[in-house]
């Protein structure tokens, strides 16, 4: 009879490991593709305005490209924007956080519209292609890596805050030295919170999937798809700025 518990405590112990696993397969296909529609609806809405003096005239100078006022307001826009994702969060449903998701990528593409007047079109598509890559990979080893990297959540984080206001400040300095620096140390930061945030998706649908809160495992994975989509869309940019060729 003890033989017969013993089995049966494996074999629902392991019935119980596979729906675990076949749901959290099911969350991170749709984080990523969450974050991909975002990412096509960023970068449509950056192609449509940048590749139209008319209407990129409404938010920058179209000889100089420096924003005007409502571009300013465009700049930071994704910024707010994320600070009251993150307060609002609690009160919005799993598809109002997804519609408030789809609606910050429309406004990031605002915001990166210039670089289609700035950059070729070929090493735009050349960089967005090593990024594509390079994503992968990262976000691939932190979903598979046994290794706890916990921890690096607190460093990179502080590291962002630094780039942040390093490069508001040199947007009053133009020092290409500090661009430059800004640059390479974004690639490092933003690769590192690639594979951070696949293994806290993970971890985290691991250590919720038992409560069986479908409305919560929703809107974490709305939550994980706007944290991998700011890695790509970061790492995308440094890149740019170190690979790109300018127009």
């Amino acid at each position: 009879m003890a033989d017969f518990n013993t089995i049966r405590t494996h074999g629902a112990a392991g019935a119980r490991a596979a729906q675990i696993d076949a749901g959290l397969r099911a969350h991170m296909n749709k984080v990523y593709a969450t974050m991909s529609v975002g990412m096509l609806l960023t970068f449509a809405v950056a192609w449509a305005v940048g590749t139209s003096p008319n209407l990129l005239a409404v938010f920058r100078d179209p000889a100089t490209l420096q924003p005007n006022i409502l571009g300013w307001i465009v700049m930071f826009a994704p910024l707010i924007m994320v600070f009251a994702f993150g307060a609002a969060l609690n009160r919005l449903s799993a598809a109002g956080a997804q519609l408030f998701f789809y609606a910050f990528a429309a406004v990031m593409g605002l915001s990166l519209s210039w670089i289609f007047v700035a950059f070729t079109g070929f090493s735009i598509a050349q960089v967005f292609l090593v990024t594509a890559i390079a994503f992968a990979g990262l976000s691939l080893w932190g979903y598979t890596t046994k290794k706890d990297i916990s921890g690096w959540g607190s460093f990179l984080i502080m590291g962002v805050i630094g780039i942040l206001v390093a490069s508001i400040i040199n947007i009053f300095l133009g020092s290409p030295a500090i661009y430059f620096a800004i640059s390479i140390l974004g690639v490092l930061i933003f690769a590192g919170l690639t594979a951070y945030d696949t293994q806290n998706i993970k971890n985290t649908y691991i250590q919720h999937a038992a409560h069986g809160d479908s409305e919560w495992l929703a809107k974490s994975a709305i939550v994980g798809a706007l944290n991998l989509y700011m890695d790509f869309i970061n790492l995308f940019m440094f890149l740019l700025q170190l690979m790109g060729n300018r127009e």
